[in-house]
C-alpha cells in the first residue's frame, strides 16, 4: 500500500505564512510596492511574491533606495531579475537627494550614504504615495529588529513609535491606517539566515556572484575587513591585501565588510552558518555594531 507523507516542513510553513501575508497586503492596500535591492532576503520574498499570485503577474512594483555605492555585481543582477520578471523597478537615488539639497553627504574617513537613505526612501514613498512597503528584515538579524511587528505602522512622518503598534494575535493583521501614514511589512519576519539558505537551495534560486567565495583586494578596519574601492576612504594605516572572501549580507560598500570563506556552493554556505556563532550583521555590517538604543533611534526616525 502507497504511503503517503503529510508532514510539513518548517520551510513550507515559513513559506505558506509569507505569501499569507503578501496576499492580505495585497487585497487590503491600495498602493504596496516591494524593497529589492538584489540581497538573498529580497531575492527571497521576490520568489514568494512569484508564488502568492502565480500565474499572475507580481501586483505591485519594485523599489530600491540605491547610495550610489553599491556593489557591482548586485546592481547588474537586480537589473537582469527584475527584466527577466517583466516587473516596474523604481530607483530612488541618494544622490539626487544630496543634489536636492535634502541631505548632506558625510565626509571623512569613515564616512557613509547608509543613514542617508532615510530621507530618499521616505521621500519616494510620499512620491508615489505607497500605503505599504514589504522590507525584508528579520527578527534574528538583531534586537531592534526582534520587538518588530509583521505589520508595523509608521506615521505621516514616516516614524515608527512603539507605543502605536498594534497587537497581531494568531495571523490577524490590522491594515487600517489614514492618508499619508503606512505600513512596513516583514513577512521573513520569522526566517533565520540558515532558513534562508536553505530556501535558496530547496528552490534553487540564482543569486549574485558576491555571496560566494572570490578573491577580492581588502583591507581591515575594526576587524572587518572592506573592498577596495574609489567610494571606501582608506587610511595610510590600512594596507590593501588580497584574500578568498565572501559577502554573508550586501548594501553600501562603505559600510559592509567581507568575511574570509572557502564557501563556494550553497551548501557549503550553509555547513558554514550553521557552526558560526555570530549575526551576518553583526560580522559584516559596521553601521549596526552600534547600542541597541542608538538602532532604536534609526527605527523611531524610519529607516526600517
Amino acid at each position: 500500500m502507497l504511503q503517503r507523507d503529510y508532514t510539513t516542513s518548517q520551510l513550507d510553513v515559513l513559506e505558506a505564512e509569507a505569501i499569507h501575508i503578501m496576499r492580505e497586503v495585497a487585497a487590503e492596500f491600495e498602493r504596496p510596492c516591494l524593497l529589492f535591492s538584489g540581497g538573498k532576503d529580497s531575492i527571497v520574498m521576490l520568489r514568494i511574491a512569484e508564488k502568492a499570485f502565480w500565474p499572475a503577474p507580481i501586483p505591485f512594483p519594485l523599489m530600491h533606495v540605491d547610495t550610489g555605492h553599491n556593489f557591482d555585481e548586485v546592481i547588474e543582477f537586480r537589473d537582469r531579475r527584475t527584466a527577466e520578471l517583466g516587473a516596474r523597478l523604481i530607483v530612488a537615488s541618494v544622490q539626487e537627494s544630496i543634489d536636492q539639497g535634502r541631505v548632506v553627504e558625510q565626509t571623512g574617513r569613515r564616512a557613509s550614504r547608509n543613514r542617508l537613505q532615510t530621507t530618499t526612501l521616505l521621500d519616494a514613498i510620499e512620491a508615489h504615495e505607497f500605503d505599504a512597503v514589504f522590507g525584508g528584515a528579520r527578527r534574528d538579524e538583531e534586537k531592534a529588529r526582534a520587538k518588530e511587528r509583521v505589520f508595523s505602522f509608521r506615521d505621516d512622518f514616516g516614524q515608527w513609535d512603539p507605543k502605536n503598534q498594534r497587537p497581531e494575535l494568531w495571523n490577524l493583521y490590522n491594515s487600517r491606517i489614514r492618508k499619508g501614514e503606512h505600513i512596513r511589512v516583514f513577512p521573513l519576519s520569522n526566517w533565520t539566515e540558515l532558513d534562508v539558505w536553505d530556501y535558496i537551495r530547496r528552490e534553487g534560486i540564482e543569486i549574485p556572484s558576491i555571496y560566494f567565495a572570490h578573491t577580492r583586494k581588502v583591507f581591515e578596519r575594526d576587524g572587518m575587513l572592506l573592498p577596495d574601492a574609489d567610494v571606501v576612504q582608506r587610511g595610510d594605516d590600512e594596507p590593501l591585501f588580497e584574500a578568498v572572501v565572501r559577502y554573508r549580507t550586501v548594501g553600501d560598500m562603505t559600510c559592509t565588510g567581507a568575511v574570509q570563506s572557502p564557501a563556494t556552493t550553497v551548501e557549503e554556505i550553509i555547513e558554514e552558518i550553521a557552526a558560526t556563532r555570530i549575526t551576518e550583521r553583526g560580522a559584516t555590517r559596521a553601521d549596526d555594531r552600534s547600542s541597541e538604543a542608538a538602532m532604536e533611534d534609526r527605527k523611531r526616525e524610519g529607516y526600517f
